[in-house]
């Protein structure tokens, strides 16, 4: 999408855009003849800075994806796909830019950069990933620390670390050898480097494999499903043997989820 100008914005249905507060027509007006400077993403977000012909970037065009939802880029005539939300078109007339979300969690809006980190207004608050070239290990690793919480509270608390989600969560607490319900405030400062390097490398191998898709809905913008689903050694793995030790793998509730992890490479805490 970079160096491409917006020609038209089109909303085809109304939650879509339930983020931005001043409604459709101003959402589309403010989209229309908009230059694409960049694409970035952090934690869950994704955004195309903006701005007028070769200016500086000032305002975003800010996604989130929610549960299902996917940025697709498509020929301009290829036909609408069923959960087709919101598509933009180019003054180029090359592929569009299409959102499609079948449950609708996720949501578009334009959101003003601040200044100072050329973040988008509801971003800002959001800490790096591990993936991010501004994610500072020594910082995390204290932040962690400070808290007094269970670690993979932690590892999901976007205002310390973002990006991980729950199931590379406990894909590098497995590496780690580290239970989801040890006290952060308990480890030691290598062990949580430790733990938050095997994140690093659990997100680079999914990536390098598309992600993890458990049904056809997850595909990439090519419409290409992940098979990172196949190397998982805790997540979904309930009752099969460990890769390690061959003890069973234990399920355990967790946040209105599920938390895998081997009871004898992971004791629990006292």
């Amino acid at each position: 999408m970079v160096g491409r100008t917006i020609s038209v914005a089109e909303v085809l249905h109304p939650r879509v855009i339930r983020r931005h507060a001043l409604g459709q027509a101003d959402f589309v007006s403010r989209l229309a003849g908009r230059t694409v400077h960049a694409a970035r993403r952090r934690g869950k977000y994704l955004w195309l800075d903006l701005a007028d012909g070769d200016g500086a970037p000032n305002e975003a065009l800010l996604g989130h994806l929610g549960m299902s939802g996917q940025m697709l880029v498509q020929p301009a005539t290829a036909p609408a796909e069923t959960h087709l939300r919101a598509r933009f078109g180019f003054a180029d007339a090359g592929p569009e830019l299409r959102f499609v979300d079948q449950r609708t969690f996720g949501g578009l809006a334009v959101a003003d950069l601040v200044p100072a980190s050329l973040l988008p207004q509801p971003v800002a608050h959001i800490a790096a990933d591990p993936l991010d070239e501004l994610f500072d290990l020594t910082a995390t690793v204290a932040n962690i620390r400070r808290k007094r919480t269970e670690i993979k509270r932690a590892l999901l608390d976007q205002s310390l670390i973002s990006g991980i989600g729950n199931i590379y969560a406990d894909e590098a607490l497995w590496r780690a050898q580290v239970h989801w319900a040890r006290p952060t405030h308990g480890l030691t400062k290598a062990k949580l480097e430790e733990l938050l390097l095997a994140a690093t490398e659990v997100m680079n191998e999914a990536l390098g494999q598309g992600g993890t898709s458990f049904d056809a809905l997850y595909v990439n913008v090519n419409g290409q499903s992940g098979y990172f689903d196949r190397s998982l050694n805790a997540y979904g793995q309930q009752d099969k043997p460990c890769g390690r030790c061959g003890t069973l793998i234990r399920r355990d509730p967790f946040m209105n989820r599920s938390s895998f992890s081997c009871p004898t490479c992971q004791p629990a805490p006292r």
